[in-house]
Protein backbone atom coordinates (compact mmCIF):
# COMPACT_ATOMS: atom_id res chain seq x y z
CA UNK A 1 0.00 0.00 0.00
CA UNK A 2 1.57 3.37 -0.93
CA UNK A 3 1.33 5.95 1.70
CA UNK A 4 0.99 9.30 1.34
CA UNK A 5 3.86 11.17 0.72
CA UNK A 6 2.50 13.86 3.19
CA UNK A 7 1.47 11.67 6.28
CA UNK A 8 4.73 9.52 5.77
CA UNK A 9 6.49 12.70 6.48
CA UNK A 10 4.37 13.72 9.32
CA UNK A 11 5.17 10.18 10.63
CA UNK A 12 8.57 10.42 10.64
CA UNK A 13 8.88 13.95 11.89
CA UNK A 14 6.93 12.87 15.24
CA UNK A 15 9.00 9.89 15.70
CA UNK A 16 11.94 12.11 15.69
CA UNK A 17 10.36 14.55 17.86
CA UNK A 18 9.41 12.25 20.14
CA UNK A 19 11.34 9.08 21.51
CA UNK A 20 9.28 6.03 22.40
CA UNK A 21 7.23 5.96 25.73
CA UNK A 22 7.64 10.06 26.09
CA UNK A 23 4.76 12.14 25.86
CA UNK A 24 7.26 15.08 25.39
CA UNK A 25 10.35 16.43 23.52
CA UNK A 26 12.15 19.53 23.09
CA UNK A 27 12.06 21.22 19.59
CA UNK A 28 14.25 19.79 17.28
CA UNK A 29 16.71 21.69 14.87
CA UNK A 30 14.70 21.34 12.07
CA UNK A 31 14.86 23.07 8.47
CA UNK A 32 11.13 24.64 9.73
CA UNK A 33 12.48 25.72 12.90
CA UNK A 34 15.50 27.36 11.52
CA UNK A 35 13.38 28.85 8.99
CA UNK A 36 11.10 30.25 11.71
CA UNK A 37 14.00 31.72 13.71
CA UNK A 38 15.20 33.61 10.62
CA UNK A 39 11.98 35.10 10.07
CA UNK A 40 11.16 36.21 13.42
CA UNK A 41 14.44 37.86 13.71
CA UNK A 42 14.39 39.15 10.15
CA UNK A 43 10.81 40.52 10.28
CA UNK A 44 9.32 41.06 13.34
CA UNK A 45 12.80 42.49 14.90
CA UNK A 46 13.35 39.59 18.01
CA UNK A 47 16.53 38.67 19.17
CA UNK A 48 17.96 35.23 18.28
CA UNK A 49 19.37 34.16 20.69
CA UNK A 50 16.57 35.08 23.20
CA UNK A 51 13.97 33.10 21.07
CA UNK A 52 16.72 30.30 21.00
CA UNK A 53 16.68 30.13 24.42
CA UNK A 54 13.05 30.63 25.04
CA UNK A 55 12.22 27.38 22.54
CA UNK A 56 14.80 25.46 24.78
CA UNK A 57 11.68 25.78 27.45
CA UNK A 58 8.84 24.90 24.93
CA UNK A 59 8.06 21.68 24.67
CA UNK A 60 6.63 19.30 21.61
CA UNK A 61 3.58 17.42 23.06
CA UNK A 62 2.23 13.74 21.73
CA UNK A 63 -1.07 14.51 23.82
CA UNK A 64 -1.60 17.77 21.80
CA UNK A 65 -1.17 15.77 18.57
CA UNK A 66 -3.44 12.69 19.42
CA UNK A 67 -6.57 15.65 20.23
CA UNK A 68 -5.74 17.20 17.08
CA UNK A 69 -6.93 13.55 15.69
CA UNK A 70 -10.61 13.93 17.33
CA UNK A 71 -12.27 17.14 16.93
CA UNK A 72 -15.80 17.57 18.33
CA UNK A 73 -16.83 18.67 14.55
CA UNK A 74 -16.86 15.02 13.63
CA UNK A 75 -19.79 13.75 15.28
CA UNK A 76 -23.15 14.00 14.40
CA UNK A 77 -25.45 16.47 15.02
CA UNK A 78 -27.50 14.64 17.61
CA UNK A 79 -24.34 13.83 19.41
CA UNK A 80 -22.61 17.25 18.94
CA UNK A 81 -25.46 18.42 20.45
CA UNK A 82 -25.73 16.56 23.18
CA UNK A 83 -22.17 17.97 24.77
CA UNK A 84 -23.48 21.68 24.91
CA UNK A 85 -27.27 21.46 25.38
CA UNK A 86 -26.87 20.78 29.10
CA UNK A 87 -28.78 21.87 32.43
CA UNK A 88 -25.52 22.78 33.70
CA UNK A 89 -24.72 24.88 30.63
CA UNK A 90 -27.88 26.53 30.60
CA UNK A 91 -28.14 27.46 34.42
CA UNK A 92 -24.41 28.16 34.23
CA UNK A 93 -25.10 30.65 31.07
CA UNK A 94 -27.96 32.35 33.42
CA UNK A 95 -25.41 32.57 36.54
CA UNK A 96 -22.68 33.89 34.33
CA UNK A 97 -25.65 37.07 32.55
CA UNK A 98 -26.52 37.58 36.89
CA UNK A 99 -22.75 37.95 37.53
CA UNK A 100 -22.17 40.09 34.71
CA UNK A 101 -25.22 42.03 33.76
CA UNK A 102 -23.89 45.38 33.73
CA UNK A 103 -20.99 44.72 31.25
CA UNK A 104 -23.25 42.60 29.24
CA UNK A 105 -25.86 45.27 29.04
CA UNK A 106 -23.24 48.24 28.11
CA UNK A 107 -21.62 45.98 25.37
CA UNK A 108 -24.72 44.94 23.94
CA UNK A 109 -25.93 48.65 23.93
CA UNK A 110 -22.61 49.82 22.67
CA UNK A 111 -21.93 46.64 19.63
CA UNK A 112 -25.71 45.72 18.92
CA UNK A 113 -24.95 41.86 19.88
CA UNK A 114 -27.39 40.37 22.07
CA UNK A 115 -26.05 39.41 25.44
CA UNK A 116 -27.21 35.68 25.08
CA UNK A 117 -25.08 35.42 21.43
CA UNK A 118 -22.11 36.23 23.50
CA UNK A 119 -22.70 34.37 26.81
CA UNK A 120 -23.28 31.59 24.52
CA UNK A 121 -20.08 31.32 22.82
CA UNK A 122 -18.06 31.58 25.72
CA UNK A 123 -20.45 28.82 27.31
CA UNK A 124 -19.34 26.47 24.36
CA UNK A 125 -15.89 27.81 24.45
CA UNK A 126 -15.19 27.23 28.04
CA UNK A 127 -18.14 26.64 29.78
CA UNK A 128 -18.32 30.21 31.41
CA UNK A 129 -14.32 29.92 31.96
CA UNK A 130 -14.79 26.84 33.61
CA UNK A 131 -12.30 25.14 30.67
CA UNK A 132 -10.18 27.54 29.32
CA UNK A 133 -7.13 25.00 28.33
CA UNK A 134 -4.63 23.00 30.01
CA UNK A 135 -1.32 23.67 28.04
CA UNK A 136 0.67 26.23 27.46
CA UNK A 137 0.39 27.92 24.23
CA UNK A 138 3.66 28.26 23.49
CA UNK A 139 3.43 24.34 23.80
CA UNK A 140 0.50 24.00 21.28
CA UNK A 141 1.07 26.41 18.90
CA UNK A 142 4.62 24.81 18.53
CA UNK A 143 3.84 21.31 18.17
CA UNK A 144 1.26 21.98 15.66
CA UNK A 145 3.72 24.14 14.06
CA UNK A 146 6.63 21.82 13.49
CA UNK A 147 5.01 18.65 13.98
CA UNK A 148 1.57 18.38 12.22
CA UNK A 149 2.41 19.27 8.41
CA UNK A 150 -1.68 18.83 7.65
CA UNK A 151 -1.74 22.72 9.78
CA UNK A 152 1.84 24.11 9.84
CA UNK A 153 1.52 26.84 7.88
CA UNK A 154 -1.41 27.93 10.18
CA UNK A 155 0.33 27.41 13.28
CA UNK A 156 3.17 28.55 12.55
CA UNK A 157 1.38 31.81 11.65
CA UNK A 158 -0.54 31.95 14.89
CA UNK A 159 3.15 30.98 16.89
CA UNK A 160 4.53 34.00 14.77
CA UNK A 161 1.20 35.90 16.29
CA UNK A 162 1.60 34.66 19.67
CA UNK A 163 4.89 35.74 19.87
CA UNK A 164 4.19 39.35 18.56
CA UNK A 165 1.49 39.27 21.34
CA UNK A 166 3.42 38.55 24.14
CA UNK A 167 6.00 41.50 23.23
CA UNK A 168 3.05 44.00 22.99
CA UNK A 169 1.19 42.87 25.88
CA UNK A 170 4.70 42.51 28.28
CA UNK A 171 3.57 38.95 29.09
CA UNK A 172 5.91 36.01 29.65
CA UNK A 173 5.73 34.09 26.49
CA UNK A 174 5.93 30.49 28.75
CA UNK A 175 3.28 31.29 30.98
CA UNK A 176 -0.53 31.63 28.68
CA UNK A 177 -2.73 28.72 28.79
CA UNK A 178 -5.24 27.16 26.44
CA UNK A 179 -6.74 25.18 24.98
CA UNK A 180 -4.61 21.87 22.64
CA UNK A 181 -5.23 24.51 19.56
CA UNK A 182 -3.73 27.63 21.02
CA UNK A 183 -7.28 29.22 21.71
CA UNK A 184 -7.10 31.81 24.71
CA UNK A 185 -9.17 32.87 27.41
CA UNK A 186 -12.57 32.65 28.07
CA UNK A 187 -13.34 33.09 24.51
CA UNK A 188 -10.65 30.96 23.16
CA UNK A 189 -9.26 33.72 20.87
CA UNK A 190 -6.17 32.17 18.46
CA UNK A 191 -3.18 34.66 18.66
CA UNK A 192 -4.17 36.74 15.78
CA UNK A 193 -7.78 37.28 16.55
CA UNK A 194 -6.44 38.23 20.34
CA UNK A 195 -4.53 41.01 18.32
CA UNK A 196 -7.17 42.31 15.86
CA UNK A 197 -10.06 41.79 18.09
CA UNK A 198 -9.14 41.84 22.12
CA UNK A 199 -10.50 44.96 23.68
CA UNK A 200 -9.81 46.64 27.05
CA UNK A 201 -13.33 47.18 28.49
CA UNK A 202 -12.83 48.11 31.20
CA UNK A 203 -9.68 50.31 30.69
CA UNK A 204 -7.62 49.24 33.01
CA UNK A 205 -4.58 49.42 30.64
CA UNK A 206 -4.85 45.28 29.82
CA UNK A 207 -6.83 43.24 27.22
CA UNK A 208 -7.56 40.06 29.51
CA UNK A 209 -9.53 37.64 28.36
CA UNK A 210 -8.56 34.93 30.68
CA UNK A 211 -9.44 36.62 33.86
CA UNK A 212 -11.54 39.65 33.16
CA UNK A 213 -15.61 38.86 32.09
CA UNK A 214 -15.81 42.24 30.75
CA UNK A 215 -13.13 42.47 28.36
CA UNK A 216 -14.04 38.86 27.44
CA UNK A 217 -17.31 39.83 26.90
CA UNK A 218 -16.32 43.19 24.71
CA UNK A 219 -13.82 40.84 22.69
CA UNK A 220 -16.05 38.74 21.30
CA UNK A 221 -18.91 41.18 20.51
CA UNK A 222 -15.69 43.48 18.45
CA UNK A 223 -14.98 40.16 16.68
CA UNK A 224 -19.12 39.81 15.72
CA UNK A 225 -18.94 43.54 14.79
CA UNK A 226 -15.88 43.38 12.67
CA UNK A 227 -17.22 40.37 10.87
CA UNK A 228 -20.67 42.63 9.99
CA UNK A 229 -22.75 41.44 13.07
CA UNK A 230 -26.70 42.88 12.08
CA UNK A 231 -28.10 44.33 14.91
CA UNK A 232 -31.07 42.93 15.07
CA UNK A 233 -31.12 40.72 12.18
CA UNK A 234 -32.16 36.72 12.44
CA UNK A 235 -30.26 34.24 12.48
CA UNK A 236 -31.90 30.90 11.36
CA UNK A 237 -35.11 29.48 11.27
CA UNK A 238 -36.72 26.08 10.91
CA UNK A 239 -38.33 24.62 7.87
CA UNK A 240 -39.43 21.74 6.70
CA UNK A 241 -39.38 19.97 2.70
CA UNK A 242 -41.61 18.00 0.98
CA UNK A 243 -40.32 15.43 -1.07
CA UNK A 244 -36.26 15.31 -1.54
CA UNK A 245 -35.82 17.60 -4.00
CA UNK A 246 -34.56 20.23 -1.62
CA UNK A 247 -31.06 18.29 -1.29
CA UNK A 248 -30.31 19.49 -4.65
CA UNK A 249 -29.55 23.23 -2.31
CA UNK A 250 -27.34 21.67 0.35
CA UNK A 251 -23.92 22.59 -0.34
CA UNK A 252 -21.13 22.83 2.40
CA UNK A 253 -20.13 25.90 4.98
CA UNK A 254 -22.67 28.50 6.40
CA UNK A 255 -22.41 31.26 4.06
CA UNK A 256 -25.95 32.32 2.16
CA UNK A 257 -25.82 30.65 -1.35
CA UNK A 258 -29.55 29.91 -2.25
CA UNK A 259 -32.31 31.95 -2.98
CA UNK A 260 -35.46 31.60 -0.77
CA UNK A 261 -37.93 31.29 -4.21
CA UNK A 262 -35.58 28.55 -5.60
CA UNK A 263 -36.02 26.54 -2.37
CA UNK A 264 -39.54 27.46 -2.38
CA UNK A 265 -39.66 25.73 -5.85
CA UNK A 266 -37.90 22.55 -4.77
CA UNK A 267 -40.32 22.02 -1.67
CA UNK A 268 -38.93 23.83 1.30
CA UNK A 269 -41.50 25.40 3.64
CA UNK A 270 -39.80 28.83 4.07
CA UNK A 271 -41.37 31.32 6.56
CA UNK A 272 -43.14 33.55 4.95
CA UNK A 273 -41.48 36.78 6.22
CA UNK A 274 -38.57 35.48 3.95
CA UNK A 275 -38.45 37.60 1.01
CA UNK A 276 -38.23 35.43 -2.45
CA UNK A 277 -34.82 37.29 -3.53
CA UNK A 278 -33.41 36.82 0.09
CA UNK A 279 -30.28 34.38 -0.20
CA UNK A 280 -29.92 32.01 2.71
CA UNK A 281 -28.18 28.92 3.51
CA UNK A 282 -30.20 25.32 3.57
CA UNK A 283 -28.96 23.33 6.91
CA UNK A 284 -29.75 19.88 7.65
CA UNK A 285 -28.57 18.47 11.10
CA UNK A 286 -28.41 14.65 11.37
CA UNK A 287 -30.59 13.33 13.74
CA UNK A 288 -30.49 9.60 15.27
CA UNK A 289 -33.56 9.13 12.61
CA UNK A 290 -34.28 12.23 10.08
CA UNK A 291 -32.77 15.22 9.87
CA UNK A 292 -33.36 18.81 11.25
CA UNK A 293 -33.77 21.24 8.76
CA UNK A 294 -32.99 25.09 8.83
CA UNK A 295 -31.93 28.10 6.92
CA UNK A 296 -29.35 30.51 8.18
CA UNK A 297 -29.52 33.62 7.27
CA UNK A 298 -26.33 36.32 7.26
CA UNK A 299 -25.59 36.27 11.20
CA UNK A 300 -25.43 32.70 11.31
CA UNK A 301 -23.10 32.98 8.80
CA UNK A 302 -21.16 35.45 11.06
CA UNK A 303 -21.36 33.16 13.93
CA UNK A 304 -19.62 30.31 11.74
CA UNK A 305 -16.70 32.85 11.27
CA UNK A 306 -15.85 32.56 15.02
CA UNK A 307 -15.97 28.67 14.22
CA UNK A 308 -16.00 27.19 10.97
CA UNK A 309 -18.34 24.52 11.82
CA UNK A 310 -22.31 24.92 11.16
CA UNK A 311 -22.68 22.29 14.17
CA UNK A 312 -21.05 24.95 16.32
CA UNK A 313 -22.99 27.77 15.17
CA UNK A 314 -26.11 25.96 15.84
CA UNK A 315 -25.01 24.81 18.94
CA UNK A 316 -24.32 28.54 20.32
CA UNK A 317 -27.73 29.65 18.71
CA UNK A 318 -29.48 26.95 20.38
CA UNK A 319 -28.15 27.30 24.02
CA UNK A 320 -28.08 31.33 23.20
CA UNK A 321 -32.28 30.71 23.20
CA UNK A 322 -32.12 28.55 26.20
CA UNK A 323 -30.19 30.85 28.28
CA UNK A 324 -32.40 33.79 27.10
CA UNK A 325 -35.36 31.48 27.98
CA UNK A 326 -34.62 30.39 31.07
CA UNK A 327 -33.65 33.82 32.07
CA UNK A 328 -36.93 34.83 31.74
CA UNK A 329 -39.10 32.05 32.83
Amino acid sequence: MKINNIVFAWLLLTALLLTAGSASAEVAETDSFKQFIHNMVKQQHFNESELRQLFKAVQIQQPILDAMSKPAEGKPWFQYREIFMTEARIAGGVQFWKDNEAALKAVESQYGVPAEIIIAIIGVETKYGAYTGKYRVIDALATLGFAYPPRSEFFLKELEQFLILAREEHIDPLQPMGSYAGAMGLPQFMPSSFRGYAKDFDMDGKRDIWTNSADAIASVANYFVRNQWRPGGPVVFPVTARGDTYRQALSKGGKPDVGVGELRRLGVDVPTQLAAGETVKLLAYQQQVGEDLWVGLHNFYVITRYNHSPLYAMAVYQLSQAIAARKLS
